[in-house]
């Protein structure tokens, strides 16, 4: 009993932690951290990106189970597309905050320790908005849970076990994006001191967001491309 409940658990905690590593989860992120705040901010962005996913997908996948649901294929395109356009004004936000808002580095020391923050001339620089990578985990979690709920109607015997099998997948979503969000921020930690480089290695979260958003937009048909 012991080895099929860990091989359970283990199962869905490393699946959620590989599902958060998708591209457009760590564009998404990538554009939270490349505001700046350093490695607490990639932390909390990543936790509470995760606790919006998982909040989305246990309510998603719940009500499915419970009344027997069936998501339309049209629904789920839609979401994807929707999270393509959030990509796409994540990157241009975080193109704004570099070139207008005029982001800068500021230095400060308490004892001998110097500390270096994030500043522009916007008067809410410094502010951690948390609603927004709730906000965004939400609908990554809405666009996503068709897939999960395919993956539990096919591989679990009950209703309880396919919501305590999506609880822990979110729970590895969770631990996976904060990983996620920690190895993004390190560039820009290691960029700092450097206001060109900074510049640079800011932007590159922008861009991806941008392409990887259009993409989505591409594969959901919500725009065509002509050659």
């Amino acid at each position: 009993m012991f080895p099929q409940t860990f091989a359970f658990f283990t199962t869905g905690l490393l699946l959620g932690v590989q599902h958060s590593f998708e591209a457009d989860h760590v564009a998404a992120v990538s554009t939270l951290v490349g505001k700046g705040g350093g490695l607490r901010r990639a932390v909390w962005a990543g936790a509470v990106w995760g606790f919006g996913h998982t909040f989305a997908i246990v309510v998603v996948s719940t009500t499915v189970l419970l009344f027997k649901l069936t998501i339309p294929e049209n629904l789920a395109r839609l979401f994807e597309a929707l999270v393509g356009l959030m990509l796409i004004y994540l990157g241009f936000m975080l193109v704004k905050r570099i070139v207008v808002d005029k982001i800068h580095i500021h230095k400060h020391a308490h004892g001998e320790v110097e500390h270096v923050h994030f500043h522009s001339h916007r008067s809410d620089s410094g502010h951690q908005h948390l609603h927004r990578p709730l906000l965004i985990g939400m609908l990554h979690g809405l666009a996503g849970s068709g897939g999960l709920v395919v993956l539990i109607g096919t591989s679990m015997t009950s209703i309880l076990q396919g919501v305590l099998f999506t609880a822990v997948f979110g729970l590895g979503s969770v631990l996976g994006m904060i990983a996620a969000g920690t190895l993004v921020s390190v560039p820009i930690i290691l960029a700092a001191r450097h206001q060109r480089l900074l510049g640079y290695v800011m932007a590159l979260p922008a861009v991806a967001a941008i392409l990887i958003g259009a993409h989505l937009l591409y594969e959901n048909r919500i725009v065509e491309w002509s050659l």
